[in-house]
């Protein structure tokens, strides 16, 4: 074993019950000799003298805690502890004296024989038989009562019988009449005594004393013998503190006095456990457990009993709401309901939920609506607490409100769009509050606590109610400060609120971040609704304009909008970025940024090794085509060489098949799969209908240019889409530092529109040469086969079998329809 698994400290526990460090070593069992058997030695890490030599009793009980500590007594008052640097070395030494005492090694004490049976022996006596003999409670005797009480504190077994015996003979209120006299006469010594005593009868955790300590007749004197600690050189004023400077509110008169009596007392316990008492050792865990626990129990109690009570809970609600409620009583009613629920979480599951039940049919939701809308900050922040409370408990619950709120309601007045604004006019600088809403606003709408049933899905219903009714509000501000006709780092636009939003002000970038955070989880999680939302508003644009911002952070969002976007592999995204020419802002940001190497550079590196590596042929072509003259001086990485060898490749592999075809037009039968469009989707004609010396060009010879599709063709397609809009848009020109000026022009609607047409047609429809914002020149019959593989191959409905019919093609041709037939 090494050294250091044997490395440890040795404690001894002193007469004021605090543990002493004798210092630090080495541990090994050893066998010494006849008399003291098997020992456990510890040798001074600095010069190697003994620190401690104790023999393994087979009647000592030992104790392991934590994985790295063994604590035992030796003596009546003498407990010694062991704290192992690592775990291996404990669990040795562990072993080792299970062994001796012929113990399962798995135990976490040892038990001791003799205290077994003395136990047994105790339990079966009448209750005031072999109890320990308590002093006379008198003056003279405090010290001798203070060093009884901290003697027993090392054994459980003594523990036991000093609690019964203060428990029987009504010692506690004999020990506080004592403490009055003490106080009176300025006994200072007295007073110290009574403080140790007083301590060590909370460390017994007994609750019948407990009961006892904690009446109102007495916590107060318990509270004072607790200011007179030795170790202060004056005493502490917590009765004063108790008594004066807090104040109990009753936001509605409680007319229970039982209640009014639990929730005081509670607080005065709960300040005894906080402030009075100190901090636990490691070694002390346990000491207070009971106190926890009546603390606890007493909160589930105090929260019952307000429950049950529905008369003051009707009353609180219909304050609350009150228009003609004073600030300051509607700040204590909402600080009230805060504390409730924050009680409410010592509930087991089964209260909890029959709780906010309760809350929910007494109208909890309306109220919140009305309170976070109001100007006070710490109404507001209250009220988010609150309603943090309610979503975690059941999101369901706060959905299907909102949902049956917007059939009575205008927009506005909605308890999510409420939410969002509240997010949006956050005046934290650091957005405390936001980040907190944008929390549950992901909650909510988060697809994997949806409840889906037979009847009826939860999922569908409340996506189409949060894109129809809040999805503008929450975009509102990213849409506000992208607008095209002015530069991001320039723009200045009036909000809701009548207040400057510059994108470059830290705070509002802030917001957008957060913004962007929630469309982003919403592009992962809300394929249909998101991808619909994004086409319809020409979102990505949007967000790209935020690459200029001089905030990286901001700049990174919009980075990972795009990332996770292309990360779904989805050609219908990859055709709007491509028609759009979305890489463009991208490209750009990272010419801007030169040869600096940080996260920026880093990310956007990663977005093109992933298409890279995912093998995207649709954005590789694109990529290449248009942005490769810039980026192939870019040798620090071999991304961008390797994007151009893939497309490389794509072609060399198309021009083979191309190469290919008149071996298959040599062939004398053919296979016919007719498959053309149809108005709705798509219309199947017989399959295998054969035909003997016909053959058929197959459509991708007829792809070599954009030229080359039949006037038939643009004329069916012109009647199967809606008339794109003849608007152009143009995106602010700019030069990057390597000199490449992008000069594309392209239409924001006709990107729209070419998700409108691929949403009723699965072909994949390539606007004329000139309008696409790609290239004003004819497109290469390699681009044009590149982009067109997976799904996208122009003019043509994708099959999932049309890879395994090229494999087929020379063995069994398949005749194709032309374009124009």
């Amino acid at each position: 074993m090494s050294d250091t698994r044997r490395r440890v400290k040795v404690y001894t526990l002193n007469e004021e019950r605090q543990w002493d460090d004798r210092g630090t070593g080495h541990v090994s069992s050893t066998y010494v000799d006849r008399l003291k058997g098997m020992s456990l030695l510890v040798r001074a890490e600095a010069d190697g003298s003994l620190l401690l030599e104790s023999k393994i009793n087979p009647n000592t009980a030992y104790q392991k805690q934590q994985d790295t500590l063994i604590v035992w007594s030796e003596a009546e008052n003498y407990d010694l502890a062991l704290s192992f640097q690592e775990k291996a070395g404990c669990d040795e030494i562990w072993e080792k004296i299970c062994q001796v005492q012929g113990k399962d090694p798995s135990v976490e004490v040892t038990q001791d024989p003799i205290d077994e049976s003395e136990e047994e022996r105790f339990e079966e006596m009448p209750d005031t038989s072999n109890l320990i003999d308590l002093p006379t409670c008198e003056l003279s005797k405090l010290e001798e009562i203070a060093d009884l009480v901290t003697s027993v504190l090392s054994s459980p077994i003594r523990r036991e019988k000093l609690a019964l015996a203060l428990e029987n003979e009504g010692y506690i209120k004999k020990l506080l009449q004592l403490f009055q006299t003490c106080e009176t006469m300025d006994n200072a010594e007295g007073l110290h005594h009574l403080y140790e005593i007083i301590r060590g009868i909370l460390f017994l955790n007994k609750a019948t004393l407990f009961e006892v300590m904690f009446s109102d007749e007495c916590i107060m004197d318990v509270v004072g013998c607790l200011e007179y600690d030795p170790a202060l050189a004056q005493p502490k004023r917590h009765r004063e503190f108790l008594t004066k400077t807090a104040k109990f509110k009753e936001v509605i008169p409680i007319t229970d006095s039982e209640l009014r009596q639990k929730i005081h007392q509670t607080y005065r316990v709960q300040y005894i456990q906080d402030v009075i008492l100190p901090t636990p050792s490691v070694f002390e865990d346990n000491f207070l457990s009971t106190l926890t626990s009546f603390i606890f129990f007493n909160k589930v109690e105090i929260v019952s009993m307000l429950q049950e009570d529905e008369k003051f809970l009707s009353e609180v609600f219909a304050q609350l709401t009150d228009e003609a409620t004073d600030d300051d009583k509607r700040r204590e009613l909402v600080n009230f309901f805060k504390e409730f629920c924050a009680f409410s979480q010592t509930l087991q599951p089964q209260n909890r939920d029959a709780f906010f039940k309760t809350l929910a049919n007494l109208g909890i939701l309306p109220a919140l609506e009305i309170v976070m809308g109001m100007d006070d900050l710490q109404v507001r922040a209250a009220a988010t607490d609150i309603f943090s409370y309610l979503v975690e408990f059941s999101p369901s619950m706060v959905r299907e409100f909102v949902m049956q709120e917007a059939q009575q309601s205008d927009d506005d007045i909605l308890l999510i769009n409420v939410v969002i604004e509240q997010m949006i006019c956050d005046t934290d600088p650091e957005l405390g509050g936001a980040v907190q809403l944008m929390g549950l606003l992901r909650t909510l709408i988060d697809p994997e606590n949806m409840l889906a049933t037979a009847n009826k899905t939860e999922k569908s219903e409340f996506l189409n109610f949060f894109y129809n009714h809040c999805m503008q509000v929450l975009t509102a501000p990213l849409l506000a400060n992208t607008s095209e006709d002015k530069p991001d780092k320039d723009s200045s636009i009036e909000s809701t609120k009548s207040s400057t939003i510059c994108p470059d002000n830290y705070q509002t970038a802030q917001l957008l971040a957060l913004i962007l955070e929630l469309l982003t989880f919403c592009v992962e999680h809300h394929t249909y609704h998101i991808k619909n939302y994004i086409m319809n508003k020409d979102m990505l644009r949007r967000v790209l304009i935020l690459m200029n911002s001089k905030h990286t952070f901001l700049a990174l969002c919009a980075l990972r909008f795009l990332r996770r976007i292309i990360g779904l592999k989805d050609e219908f995204y990859n055709r709007y970025i491509i028609k759009g020419n979305l890489f463009e802002p991208v490209i750009n940001a990272l010419l801007d940024n030169g040869t600096r190497y940080n996260l920026l550079n880093s990310a956007i590196i990663e977005l093109f090794e992933f298409i890279r590596v995912e093998d995207i042929k649709s954005l590789t072509a694109h990529i290449v085509d248009n942005f490769y003259k810039a980026l192939e001086s870019i040798e620090y990485v071999q991304t961008f060489k390797g994007l151009k060898t893939k497309y490389e490749q794509e072609k060399d592999r198309q021009n083979q098949k191309l190469n290919s075809v008149p071996s298959i037009l040599r062939s004398n039968r053919f296979r016919r799969d007719a498959r053309a469009l149809e108005e709705d989707e798509e219309l199947w004609f017989n399959e295998d209908e054969e035909e003997e010396g016909e053959a058929v060009v197959p459509p991708i010879e007829k792809s070599k240019t954009e030229d080359d599709f039949p006037d038939s063709y643009e004329k069916f397609m012109e009647t199967k889409k809606a008339k794109e809009s003849e608007d152009k848009e143009n995106l602010p020109k700019r030069t990057s530092v390597g000199g490449f000026k992008f000069t594309f022009s392209h239409s924001a609607s006709s990107a729209n529109g070419a998700n409108g047409a691929n949403s009723k047609s699965v072909a994949a429809q390539t606007p004329p040469a000139g309008s696409n914002g790609s290239s004003s020149k004819n497109t290469s019959l390699a681009t044009t086969v590149t982009s067109t593989k997976q799904g996208s191959l122009i003019g043509l409905v994708d099959y999932p079998d049309d890879e395994e019919e090229e494999e087929e093609e020379d063995t069994s041709p398949r005749k194709r329809p032309r374009l124009g037939s």
